[in-house]
């Protein structure tokens, strides 16, 4: 048991350090950021919305681009491209999101309101921090790359 475990836990670091992946993450990330960043700033400075609802729904739609661009590119070889396997993939990856969102929205509200830093440097760095947690998520669970690996 504890050599599957182990072999698990490889197959699974090996799937992850696919460097092209997470390049091509990264990218895809950086676009969904600027959505993100651009919509955040649009709401907060043009329409006046306070800084943590603009914060949700600025993440919202950068989340569905950033899907769309993952699904083509990122992780195009993984998964099945029936609706029924493409909605599940983008329920899971919501969820994903979402528990990405709660670490970036926590570190945002914690700069933002306890530390008193600017919302767009606070956004960047919570969003620098969901990256790693997105990252291994998305890859792991849905798109499930390390069955590539066995």
């Amino acid at each position: 048991m504890i050599d599957s475990f182990a072999e698990t836990i490889r197959t699974r670091l090996r799937a992850l350090l696919s460097a092209r992946r997470f390049r091509q993450f990264a990218g895809v990330g950086l676009v969904g950021a600027t959505v993100d960043i651009g919509t955040l700033i649009l709401l907060v400075e043009a329409m006046e919305v306070s800084a943590v609802p603009g914060k949700a729904l600025s993440w919202e739609l950068s989340i569905v681009v950033i899907f769309v661009l993952n699904e083509w590119w990122t992780f195009a070889s993984h998964g099945k491209m029936h609706l029924r396997a493409l909605g599940t993939r983008f329920l899971r990856s919501n969820g994903v999101r979402f528990l990405g969102f709660l670490v970036t929205l926590g570190v945002f509200t914690l700069l933002v309101e306890s530390a008193g830093l600017w919302y767009g440097v606070a956004n960047v760095l919570g969003i620098g921090v969901g990256f790693f947690v997105n990252y291994t998520c998305e890859s792991l669970y849905t798109w499930q790359v390390h069955r590539d690996e066995r």
